[in-house]
């Protein structure tokens, strides 16, 4: 393989894994679904936009955690003024992005505190996996009790979500 050719194959993996905000904007949270999903009233709009966190995982609704998990989010974040850095969509049509609020990143804030888990689609561990590690080592939140700690995804592949679909 050519010196040129490595070199473009090692720019291609590096930009891989680089997040392109397309927007940023501020709106308030009017109410939170469940640990990574929001309603957000864009400033100047009257209409909610759903937004699921970038970067984080939450336990379902009806999975153990996932209410906890939910109450935590509605703490940070509901009826507060937050930054949104708008990353579009992903492969399912939903909108993503992050959530500052005060320079605090919610998203961090959330797996720190153990009330989801680091994640990426399809690209590795996600933003996050050492606050994951940290918050499990620590045994907070989902994983407090660490065998009874089962990610969303493999909740979903045995029980479904919680919304029947």
């Amino acid at each position: 393989m050519t010196v040129c050719l490595r070199l473009m194959c090692a720019l291609v993996l590096s930009l891989h894994g680089v997040v392109q905000a397309s927007e940023v904007w501020t709106g308030w949270v009017s109410w939170v679904m469940d640990g990574d999903t929001v309603l957000l009233v864009r400033e100047g709009q009257h209409e909610p936009i759903k937004l699921r966190i970038d970067g984080i995982d939450a336990p379902e609704t009806c999975q153990p955690g996932g209410a906890e998990s939910r109450d935590e989010l509605i703490r940070l974040v509901l009826r507060k003024s937050v930054q949104v850095v708008d990353l579009g969509q992903d492969v399912y049509g939903r909108q993503i992005g992050r959530l500052n609020l005060n320079g605090v990143d919610l998203g961090a804030e959330m797996v720190r505190s153990g009330m989801a888990w680091a994640y990426r689609f399809r690209t590795g561990k996600g933003p996050y996996a050492v606050l994951q590690r940290q918050a499990q080592k620590q045994k907070m939140g989902v994983f407090a009790v660490p065998e009874a700690a089962m990610s969303p995804p493999v909740f979903r592949k045995f029980h479904g979500t919680c919304h029947g679909s």
